[in-house]
């Protein structure tokens, strides 16, 4: 039985996070591994709920009680089987997911810190590697029936995994030279060491999952033989179609990027493999070639003055990214007022997912946050290049369901700005061959809908995480995955069911 004053014994504790001027020379994971009496006295503060809201939280259905009674008294083994029970990768969520379970573990309904639910995740999912590696678990036998899955996310791969082990035949495609989506080339290695991904690619293949890479499907490969080869088709290619601001004056000036292009690029250079060129640095460690673009072009941020527009996770990951390469300054701006530190129960209540600050490592480690300001102009140095940015104060509100901002008169100054990276949120999944190959369109949000069972207005052909739902959370993009699976297991005729932990229409949790 769980301890039932647990909470009250203990606070809430993560592990010390590596120092910043270590950490900032090297692209290693920030937080170190926790030790087994930490996290222990951590999951002991879980105190089982009648009704435990963090199910509600994670789309997943994780079993968090559970495991964390199994961790507090030690049976690890248990511990592991019930994480991957609903959670295909648990050392992805475990680092990357900003954990909508913790805002909802009715801790925080007493005004008491959450468990920390996210902690021991990750420290169970590192657990089984420790205790024998993660074992492949084929299917027995053969269906004979099988699918393509186009995309190589945590959508496709868990959606790839839960298929092979039902004994499907399954390919996935990836239009890039390695397999993982954004989480290859768009996280960074101080958030997710690609050894994790590795390893779990090696469990996939080892199940009997096919990875095709470097194949564009609808150009390299059409939709017409790709239906012609599988038996059902799964869409998983996210929402990677940036949300731009053509119209802001400057805006064609060199050194303006969008900011996942700035960290494919800074991610390529740390693999060894930007434009080609080797980079000397081995497992996150020497001295790296310079992040360019596929054409050569210089985007790195060493030496330079950069200015970051947005306020969420792609801003702080290239605010991390802006410090290691060694930028010179760097400014972070959001078009939005600080928000409060704690939870504002009439805007956000318990157990919804609360706008509160958020303080991220690479906020620790330098660089200069503003709020409530909005560009008005990238300030042109006179030969086709950025060297400021000219911003003004704003105030936000909404009206009709718009938003309107207004900029404060008189509150206009210049920042310097050498390279500028648009952290501003992505617009859909990408205009693309395929979708018009396969009869489909794009929505109002970018996405491309899903009936109830998965299918999008073409038979046999699903659609799956942010390729649906837009962009959005790890945690969902593999509840999609493993549900969109479920579906198309059963379209084929499998037998018996896969788990399903979510439907189409399923939102996050949020007040009435």
């Amino acid at each position: 039985m769980p301890d039932p004053n647990g909470f009250l014994r203990y606070d809430r504790r993560l592990p010390a996070r590596r120092p910043v001027p270590v950490r900032i020379m090297d692209w290693r994971e920030v937080y170190p591994p926790a030790g087994e009496e930490l996290i222990r006295e951590q999951a002991t503060r879980c105190m089982d709920c009648g009704i435990p809201f963090c199910h509600d939280g994670c789309p997943l259905g994780n079993r968090i009680p559970d495991w964390n009674d199994l961790v507090r008294t030690g049976g690890w083994d248990a511990a592991v089987e019930s994480l991957h029970a609903t959670n295909n990768f648990p050392e992805f969520t475990g680092r990357l997911c900003p954990a909508p379970c913790e805002a909802a573990c009715v801790l925080g309904l007493g005004g008491q810190q959450p468990v920390t639910i996210k902690q021991v995740e990750v420290e169970i999912a590192d657990a089984a590697v420790a205790r024998g590696g993660l074992e492949p678990r084929p299917a027995a036998a053969p269906t004979g029936r099988s699918v393509a899955v186009v995309g190589s996310g945590p959508a496709g791969l868990a959606a790839a995994q839960q298929l092979a082990r039902a004994g499907h035949a399954v390919t996935v495609y990836e239009r890039d030279d390695a397999v993982g989506g954004l989480l290859r080339y768009g996280i960074p290695d101080f958030k997710l060491e690609k050894r994790h991904i590795d390893r779990r690619l090696a469990q996939l293949a080892a199940e009997g999952v096919r990875f095709r890479t470097g194949v564009n499907v609808g150009v390299d490969v059409t939709a017409e033989q790709l239906r012609a080869e599988h038996d059902a088709v799964l869409l998983a290619c996210g929402a990677l179609e940036g949300r731009d601001t053509p119209d802001t004056p400057g805006r064609g000036l060199r050194g303006v990027h969008q900011a996942m292009t700035h960290l494919v690029a800074a991610n390529r250079a740390v693999a060894g493999t930007a434009a080609g060129q080797p980079s000397d640095a081995v497992a996150g460690e020497g001295r790296l070639a310079p992040a360019v673009l596929p054409d050569g072009t210089p985007i790195d941020a060493a030496g330079r003055h950069v200015v970051i527009i947005g306020g969420g996770d792609t801003a702080a990951d290239c605010l991390g990214v802006a410090h290691r390469q060694g930028a010179a300054g760097v400014y972070q701006l959001d078009l939005y007022p600080e928000p409060p530190h704690s939870r504002d129960a009439a805007r956000d209540p318990w157990p919804t997912w609360p706008w509160v600050l958020r303080d991220y490592p690479a906020h620790e480690e330098g660089g200069e946050r503003v709020f409530a300001v909005a560009v008005q102009e990238f300030v042109d140095d006179g030969t086709g290049q950025v060297r400021a940015v000219r911003v003004a104060e704003v105030a936000v509100e909404k009206r009709d369901g718009r938003r309107i901002v207004t900029a404060l008169p008189g509150s206009e100054r210049e920042l310097p700005a050498d390279l500028v990276l648009l952290a501003i949120g992505f617009e859909g999944t990408e205009r693309q061959p395929l979708l018009e190959q396969l009869g489909l369109a794009r929505n109002a949000r970018g996405a491309v809908d899903a009936r109830p069972d998965w299918q999008t207005d073409t038979d046999g052909v699903f659609v799956a995480g942010d390729m649906h739902r837009g962009a959005s959370l790890i945690v969902w993009a593999i509840a999609e995955g493993r549900a969109a699976a479920a579906a198309i297991h059963a379209y084929l005729g499998g037998v018996g069911e896969l788990p399903a932990p979510v439907d189409p229409a399923r939102q996050p949790l949020a007040a009435r």
